[in-house]
């Protein structure tokens, strides 16, 4: 007895056979991660190191250069891009494909606190921060106002929406750009200042001596326990204007004799428009593992239910750009061509053997095939990503051969006479190590692509992978389902 005739004399066993593999992969449809593009370990260690009132030479010369040298002697480096501007330092490790980002994120830890004794005095100590994955966040929202400036929205938004979008299950982190974080500001005044004799070190020296805070403790008595607090920190801009900067032969010299005091922004150097309006942009961030059409659903729930309709008078909230509209219509894409492709192949089929029921076998062959593929891609830890969606649609054109080769030999010997159990057999036979060879000739010319190096291979492993592992099943339900239906 051939392998085949198994499952022509057993039919129960070929489609026990093909319901196992159609829903182990409608299982996997639910548990694969959803992204645009293909997981990539692009790690990026940055090192940020500031160094208040120097300007980007300095910054260059006795910061940046020395931590790149050091850095560089780090293993698993691709390539490093620094930047000096006035006051800061910062330098991006890109790890090279494959490394352990943990790994080189823990020798560069070493080699900066290696050179940090040979850094300037003055200039703080280097902050080091590893990102892995892609920059780009999956969707980002606006907030703009015609009543309320840049550092209420921030403030707003810091206490309300990102609390709220930040908890949601897969999102890993809800970051906000062009942010306005409050900050009192004390714009010095030159002139005043030198008519005074007053330097910018007596102002930094007494807002660092006076506006502290003071852990003064508590006292109990028998009956009543108090906490005792200092108010030594300052908080109204008032309060900092009245601030002394000097004090000697009863003359005082306060902070607003010499500067102009007002409550502002931590930073100026970033801004951020929508549609021409000054805007506050949050960008969504997906971790990794995550199933982005599953999150930013949710988060798009939670925007509409709670976010949007809770806004303050006069503030506007928007979505510029949402990535997953892109995915779900690749996705949408793909089941269109799936449904094209089989009515063009059924339609085919007819045309040429004149038979509605030799049309159901590479019908239901094709979808198989293609659901099946969905178990192996799990295994394989890949997604439903752009690449593997692309795998799909060239493979309707390829799982269906098999199929449709095993149909048309029995068909032909159903035509000489034999009748369709008989013709199965001998069909199925004729055709066995055929289609073996077939589908692992074409199993071998996708599967190298998937084991070159670099970025390319990178991307295209889960194409490779997706398009192999459903021409091996097509394989399968052409030697097992196939020639049962035929009998």
């Amino acid at each position: 007895m051939k392998f085949t005739d198994i499952f022509i004399s057993k039919p129960v066993l070929a489609s026990v056979v093909s319901l196992f593999i159609f829903l182990l992969g409608l299982r996997a449809a639910t548990e694969l991660n959803v992204r645009q593009y293909p997981e990539l370990e692009n790690a990026v260690v940055t090192v940020t190191t500031v160094y208040t009132g120097a300007d980007a030479d300095l910054i260059q010369g006795f910061i940046t250069t020395p931590l790149e040298q050091e850095i560089a002697s780090a293993d698993g480096i691709d390539y490093l891009v620094s930047t000096s501007l006035q006051s800061a330092s910062s330098i991006q490790a890109y790890i090279r494909l494959g490394e352990d980002p943990n790994e080189a994120l823990t020798q560069i830890v070493a080699k900066v606190n290696k050179m940090r004794s040979e850094l300037p005095e003055e200039a703080e100590d280097p902050t080091i921060e590893l990102a892995v994955g892609q920059n780009i966040a999956s969707m980002y929202l606006s907030f703009s106002s015609e009543i309320l400036d840049n550092n209420q929205i921030t403030d707003y938004l810091v206490r309300e929406v990102q609390p709220k979008l930040a908890t949601v299950n897969g999102v890993q982190r809800a970051r906000i750009l062009g942010d306005r974080t409050f900050a009192m500001r004390a714009w010095l005044k030159p002139e005043r200042m030198a008519a005074l004799g007053i330097t910018p070190s007596e102002v930094y020296g007494a807002l660092q001596q006076n506006n502290v805070l003071a852990a003064v403790g508590g006292t109990k008595g028998s009956n009543v326990a108090l906490d005792l607090k200092a108010a030594t920190d300052l908080n109204t801009t008032e309060e900092f204007e009245r601030l002394i900067i000097r004090s000697e032969d009863n003359a005082i010299v306060r902070l607003e004799d010499v500067a102009d005091v007002e409550l502002g922004s931590e930073s100026y150097q970033s801004s951020v428009t929508f549609n021409g309006k000054q805007a506050t942009f949050m960008g969504i961030e997906v971790a990794t593992d995550a199933n982005a059409l599953d999150v930013i659903e949710e988060v798009r729930g939670i925007l509409e239910n709670e976010v949007f309709p809770q806004l303050p008078e006069g503030m506007a909230g928007d979505i510029p750009y949402d990535g997953t509209e892109y995915i779900q219509d690749s996705i949408d894409e793909v089941v269109k061509t799936l449904i094209e492709a089989v009515l063009i192949v059924i339609a085919v089929i007819y045309l040429f053997l004149g038979s509605l029921r030799s049309v159901l076998i590479p019908a239901i062959a094709v979808p198989l095939s293609m659901v099946g593929a969905l178990f192996l891609m799990l295994l394989m830890g890949f997604s439903i990503n752009l690449l593997t969606l692309l795998a799909m649609v060239l493979a309707i054109g390829i799982v269906v051969d098999d199929a449709i080769i095993v149909l048309e030999n029995i068909h032909r010997h159903v035509e000489e006479g034999l009748s369709p159990y008989d013709a199965a057999i001998k069909g199925a036979r004729e055709l066995a190590w055929p289609v073996v060879a077939m589908t692992t000739t074409l199993v071998a010319v996708y599967l190298p692509v998937g084991f070159m190096g670099g970025l390319t291979g990178t991307l295209f492993v889960e194409f490779a992978f997706s398009l192999a592992g459903a021409v091996l099943l097509s394989g399968v339900v052409a030697l097992t389902l196939s020639p049962m239906m035929c009998a």
